[in-house]
């Protein structure tokens, strides 16, 4: 049951859950530089070689932890009921995920003496949640209509 809705949902929160490695969280801006946060951590927008200036390694962590949680919810499809508890684990590490993004802009702004602005992709892990969300209870409903069949017999 793979070609079901709730692999759709997890699939575009596999999209934009991945889109943070590609995109910038956050953007500091200091009076003397301006500094960028990305799943690796704060680098400065300015030296050409990309050094991180404050490394964010559980970012890094727990961003790629999510993906390959989400990736194995996908493929958990014959399993309904261990798919919708890896789906609930999911969302709390994305939870996490929303709350470390935040946390990180925060304390690199305090320690680089910066202002931060977050990006729209602050969103993106909120996004996935409802999505996530959403495939739970279509899985739910799955597993709803295979109990109701397996009663008439």
């Amino acid at each position: 049951m793979i070609q079901r809705i709730q692999t759709v949902y997890l699939l575009l929160a596999l999209f934009l859950t991945g889109d943070l490695f590609f995109i910038n969280m956050a953007n500091l801006a200091s009076e003397t530089a301006t500094y960028k946060l990305i799943y690796s951590g704060i680098e400065e927008v300015a030296s050409t070689p990309a050094a991180p200036v404050m490394p964010a390694s559980a970012l890094t962590i727990l961003l790629c932890m999510t993906v390959l949680l989400i990736v194995i919810t996908i493929f958990m499809f014959k399993k309904r009921l261990l798919q919708i508890r890896i789906a609930g684990l999911s969302l709390g590490l994305l939870a996490g995920l929303s709350g470390l993004i935040f946390y990180f802009g925060k304390a690199g702004a305090k320690e680089l003496a910066a202002e931060v602005s977050y990006t729209p992709a602050i969103v993106l892990p909120l996004i996935a949640i409802i999505l996530v969300i959403l495939a739970i209870r279509a899985i739910g409903k799955d597993e709803a209509l295979v109990k109701s069949l397996d009663r008439i017999r």
